[in-house]
């Protein structure tokens, strides 16, 4: 059988359909035969071997890996993920009671979503970078940036200064930095890609943990601008660690820039439909993060020390949320994962959070969301990975955040709207949290649909 029937026998069977040999003899295949291949969209090529294989072998697509060639663990593999982790990165409730106390509680939450914002819009800049250059100077640059943006913080006092700061400097050093680090994992990984992720995602819920607690103890000791310098130089420490372990596995191959490199993704209908997804999930995650602590004692009554600590709950459970999940995932599917943590989180938003009118109930409700919103975190960049060619996962990735980012940019501030259109009161938001949250989980069931139908016993 020659070369192309061969790669046409394979993509047959990849579909589960019937194929023929040169004698014309049907060979029946397995629909339900598992496989380790990712699942990729069929789109024109060119024919430039495979750097995945370490051939230069014409007319092989781009795409198509050997999993084999993935290391999947091994010391070098998860010193990555540990660089990956220490990119580390609660401020909004400070902010409101002093240096920015004069300004609405919709104003004052634009840093934290120009933060978020800012970090995600580098994504197809950043993108590129790495998958022409690799990871090194990217994160060199990305760690100046970050740890400089929060020692100008340390000194700022007017709401301007905040912005560029915080805002905007330090998130732009974050973003060259999650960046690399997040498509050096994928590189290393394959059938653990998911549980690399998660484990690499935690880094930042950790210091989700440390950091809110860190930095309340300290500004009553030594004052705001030495507590975020005291923060400013730990994150430098975790990232010189980062800077010497981060790597890439696939040496870089400069290509020229070009627009629709970053458009092109889009017209697969797949990864159209996990974005769609992500956006709408992206408007709604984060808000009970920012405004559970500002709900708790004015709804429950909760002691104000207690509420301190509902956000160290959240990333302290978020921890295991990117990670156990992870797990699972590359075992059963990582869409199948996706979709019961979504709906899970969606659901705690609507049927604990929005009902709970004493401190039990919001407590439960801080540690159960945690553990389901991380899972989104750690896997949203997985399911991009799976049905992507893994020399485009920089740009491909980059896309997807990049357009969620405006998500992420208007959440806080239309949740800061509605709570002060209700005159402080917290219901519209959660139901806002809820509603858009479920329409994220169903982008995902959307996304699943276009790959398998409506085969439920299919890991994907």
């Amino acid at each position: 059988m020659t070369r192309s029937s061969s790669s046409s026998s394979a993509v047959a069977e990849q579909k589960g359909i019937s194929v023929h040999d040169s004698t014309g003899n049907s060979l029946s295949v397995d629909p339900n035969s598992k496989t380790e291949a990712n699942i990729l969209p069929e789109t024109e090529y060119e024919p430039q071997g495979d750097p995945e294989q370490g051939t230069t072998e014409k007319g092989a697509p781009p795409g198509l890996m050997d999993p084999s060639s993935f290391p999947d663990g091994g010391l070098e593999a998860w010193l990555v993920v540990f660089g990956g982790f220490c990119c580390i990165g609660v401020f909004q409730d400070y902010y409101q009671e002093h240096e920015l106390s004069r300004y609405s509680a919709s104003t004052v939450s634009w840093i934290p979503s120009l933060e978020t914002f800012m970090m995600f819009l580098g994504g197809p800049i950043f993108g590129k970078i790495y998958d022409n250059y690799g990871p090194r100077y990217l994160l060199l640059a990305g760690s100046f940036l970050h740890v400089f943006g929060l020692m100008m913080t340390s000194i700022s006092t007017e709401y301007y200064q905040f912005i560029l700061a915080q805002g905007i400097c330090s998130p732009i050093g974050a973003s060259a930095i999650f960046y690399p680090a997040m498509s050096s994992v994928s590189t290393w990984f394959f059938r653990n890609r998911a549980l690399a992720f998660g484990v690499m995602a935690s880094g930042s819920s950790l210091g989700g943990v440390i950091f809110p607690i860190l930095v309340q103890r300290l500004i009553p000791r030594i004052g705001f601008p030495w507590a975020m310098r005291v923060a400013a130089f730990l994150i430098l420490g975790m990232l010189i660690l980062a800077n010497l372990t981060v790597k890439s596995r696939i040496p870089p191959s400069p290509r020229p820039f070009r627009f629709m490199d970053f458009v092109a993704p889009l017209y697969e209908i797949p990864f159209t439909l996990i974005v769609l997804a992500s956006f709408f999930f992206f408007f709604g995650i984060f808000l009970p993060f920012n405004y559970i602590i500002l709900e708790a004692p004015v709804v429950a009554g909760m002691s104000p020390d207690l509420a301190s600590y509902l956000l160290a709950i959240l990333n302290a459970a978020s921890i295991f949320g990117r990670t156990i999940p992870g797990y699972f995932a590359d075992r059963y599917g990582r869409f199948n994962v996706m979709i019961i943590m979504s709906y899970f989180s969606a659901i705690l938003v609507l049927a604990l959070w929005l009902p709970a009118t004493t401190n039990a109930p919001i407590i439960v409700f801080a540690a159960l969301y945690g553990f389901g919103s991380g899972a989104f975190v750690s896997m949203a960049p997985a399911l991009i990975a799976q049905i992507s060619d893994i020399r485009q996962i920089g740009i491909r990735t980059g896309t997807m955040f990049a357009i969620i980012s405006v998500a992420a940019l208007c959440g806080n501030p239309i949740g800061g709207a509605l709570l002060a259109r209700e005159g402080g009161g917290f219901l519209h938001l959660q139901i806002f949290t809820g509603i858009v949250m479920l329409v994220g989980s169903t982008g995902f069931v959307a996304a699943r649909w276009s790959l398998v139908r409506w085969e439920l016993k299919v890991k994907v």
